[in-house]
């Protein structure tokens, strides 16, 4: 298996991708200087905001670093399920004094302008989610130098990975936070993900490119098992949350390990796309009745969580969160990657029979 990647950053720990304004500047930059590889997250962002975020993670740290992109979704939501559940925000937005968003702000993103400034201002790794981009782009992205990932949830995503020339595959388990990377939205199958050490040894016989395991890894001994079951690095998402540097809102940080959200669950609620959060009265109330529409339901619940985070309500917003939240450590993002280096140090002696106890 090429090695490649993982020759870009001395521990194989990656930081994960946070949309939102989590992966700011400042914790890619922490994370790179520690040995990981730090990520910037362009989901939600402009084209010129990518750019400028670029532009000062490269003052930051002249480490090899990440961003990643949202694929653009088809259209098949049915507007009139969309108008249904407007209706039913009509009492949210009326309790938080806001107005609710245009589910028409846009579908993709900003996909091609985005692409275009990571040709022209070219960065060591690219990855994507919600799908596969197509082969030209790969290549174009190729021929300026970048190493390319996509996430897969499936055997059969990895599979389309690799056809499309991607240099390796996140596999994303279903313990992962945030927004569940599959390639086509299926509301049937909601909840019927694979959990991640059986889905790295399922694409690990599937495809020869490297694999990043992703969903619910919080210490280096997770790390030292899916990198035991076939995988070349970690991607770590929650546990970077909790972090000094990340760009989370204090009251998602103060949640993680908050003995009122004790669990989290799969959700449409805030997205119209099935994502992990920690289970908080808007996701109870509103979680069954979201429809399939991403990303009209985004768009129109944006105004209300951000006055829920204004308001002070942690149970208004989207708190996205992993399985493993309730392991959080509060550390400098540097410190964490050096502590997961020691754990994963410590539990690869114990697997090799070098001693010790995990």
């Amino acid at each position: 298996m090429s090695s490649a990647l993982t020759d870009l950053f001395p521990h194989p720990i990656v930081q994960a991708p946070m949309a939102g304004g989590v992966s700011v500047p400042q914790l890619a930059a922490a994370v790179c200087e520690a040995g990981g590889l730090g990520f910037l997250a362009a989901g939600y962002k402009t084209a010129d905001g990518v750019y400028q975020e670029i532009k000062q993670l490269r003052s930051l740290t002249s480490r090899p670093f990440g961003v990643n992109v949202f694929m653009p979704q088809p259209e098949y939501a049915d507007p009139a399920s969309i108008d249904v559940y407007a209706h039913q925000l009509a009492g949210e937005a009326t309790w938080y004094e806001a107005e609710l968003g245009d589910p028409d702000s846009g579908r993709d993103d900003g996909y091609e302008t985005k692409l275009a400034v990571l040709r022209d201002n070219p960065v060591p790794v690219v990855s994507f989610h919600f799908g596969v981009p197509s082969r030209e782009v790969i290549d174009s992205l190729h021929r300026v130098g970048t190493f390319v990932l996509a996430a897969a949830t499936t055997p059969d995503e990895a599979r389309a990975v690799e056809r499309a020339g991607a240099d390796g595959v996140i596999a994303q388990g279903v313990e992962a936070g945030g927004h569940q990377g599959t390639h086509r939205d299926i509301p049937e199958l909601d909840g019927a993900g694979i959990g991640l050490l059986s889905l790295v040894a399922q694409i690990r016989e599937t495809v020869s490119i490297p694999i990043v395991a992703a969903g619910g890894i919080m210490r280096g001994g997770q790390i030292a098992g899916v990198l035991a079951a076939g995988a070349s690095a970690a991607q770590l998402g929650t546990a970077f949350l909790a972090t000094h540097e990340s760009g989370a809102n204090a009251l998602h940080k103060q949640a993680l390990t908050n003995p009122l959200f004790v669990r989290t669950e799969l959700t449409r609620a805030f997205s119209g796309r099935p994502a992990r959060g920690l289970v908080n009265r808007f996701l109870r109330e509103h979680g069954p009745y979201a429809p399939p529409a991403y990303p009209e339901v985004h768009h129109l619940t944006s105004p209300l969580r951000k006055a829920a985070a204004k308001a002070g309500d942690a149970q208004g917003m989207a708190l996205w969160a992993g399985q493993g939240h309730r392991m959080a450590r509060e550390l400098p993002a540097g410190q964490l990657v050096e502590v997961l280096a020691g754990e994963l140090a410590t539990a690869r002696a114990v697997l090799s029979g070098g001693g010790g106890v995990l």
